[in-house]
């Protein structure tokens, strides 16, 4: 019996649904294979790939689904737009997989459909799997499975984060779309250098993600990009809790353009610095950004307490 390989880009939506993902196709008896970790050849392939005004997460997914291209039998490539009523999910997330098809057009890909209820993402799962030959029964329990573990994850990651916010030091929170914070080489280097200097890093998806949504009309009633709710929630949630702020986007990303600038005019109870990462960045000049973040942080510290 043929296992079927299952290649999943370790880029943009995998760092929300990568253990759903993952799990749901093992249960269903196939092979996955996800992409390696972000390096310099993954971007540059993704923008051998791409059009000039693409974001830099996009091109570095385009790196990632270039790089499984021979190594599975097929790529999962979702199609997301929202999941909560009128939300939305960046527009790049609904014509991703029209994207990845015309670029790679040689390439087998399986998708998904994602707007609604956590009924319609099941719906969306036993389609995929039965494109697979599976049966609705497996798909079904494959599915199950695969949304318990990743609940399991998800929650393990709050508790943690719970229980680190209430330690001592100097404590960081990252605010940024997960893709972002979590890409070994966009947010990497950002952690290490904070935890470099003895700074404690809390991320904004690491939070209850309906407690964010509601806690972000505080700052926004009018935000209807699902992520960036979050995103903002978690801010309002933390901001008596940690002791600053980085706003982390790449280039160039239109709701975080937007969003972050908000931000930046309506919260005043905690130091809010923005962090701009594209493809040319260098590790000196982040360097000294973040240092001198920290270094004012820990002199209000002493003042404030």
């Amino acid at each position: 019996m043929i296992t079927l390989k299952i290649g999943i880009p370790k880029a943009f939506l995998y760092y929300r649904y990568g253990c759903l993902w993952e799990t749901f196709f093992q249960e269903l008896g196939c092979e996955v294979v996800v992409s390696s970790e972000t390096c310099r050849t993954i971007l540059e392939d993704g923008i051998r790939h791409s059009e000039a005004e693409n974001c830099l997460p996009m091109k570095l997914y385009l790196g990632h689904v270039e790089s499984l291209l021979g190594q599975c039998d097929a790529v999962l490539v979702p199609r997301f737009e929202g999941n909560r009523g009128s939300e939305e999910f960046c527009v790049r997330f609904l014509g991703l997989y029209d994207i990845v098809r015309h670029t790679f057009p040689w390439a087998k890909l399986i998708t998904y459909n994602l707007k609604g209820s956590a009924r319609a993402e099941l719906f969306a799962f036993c389609a995929m799997g039965r494109q697979l030959g599976k049966s609705a029964d497996q798909c079904f329990r494959a599915y199950q499975r695969a949304r318990q573990r990743q609940q399991n994850q998800d929650l393990a990651r709050m508790e943690r984060q719970q229980r680190v916010s209430e330690g001592d030091g100097l404590k960081i929170l990252i605010a940024a779309q997960p893709y972002i914070s979590h890409d070994s080489f966009i947010g990497g280097p950002v952690c290490r250098m904070i935890r470099e200097q003895n700074g404690t890093v809390l991320f904004s998806d690491y939070c209850n993600r309906s407690v964010c949504s509601r806690k972000s009309k505080a700052i926004s009633t009018e935000l209807y990009w699902t992520m960036n709710k979050e995103m903002i929630g978690a801010i309002e949630l933390y901001k008596n809790r940690v002791d600053g702020v980085i706003l982390l986007t790449a280039f160039p990303c239109g709701t975080d353009s937007l969003v972050n600038e908000l931000v930046i005019r309506r919260v005043h109870e905690v130091p809010v610095i923005q962090l701009l990462m594209d493809e040319q960045q260098s590790d000196a000049g982040l360097q000294t950004r973040i240092e001198s973040f920290l270094d004012i942080l820990g002199e209000r510290k002493k003042v404030y307490g």
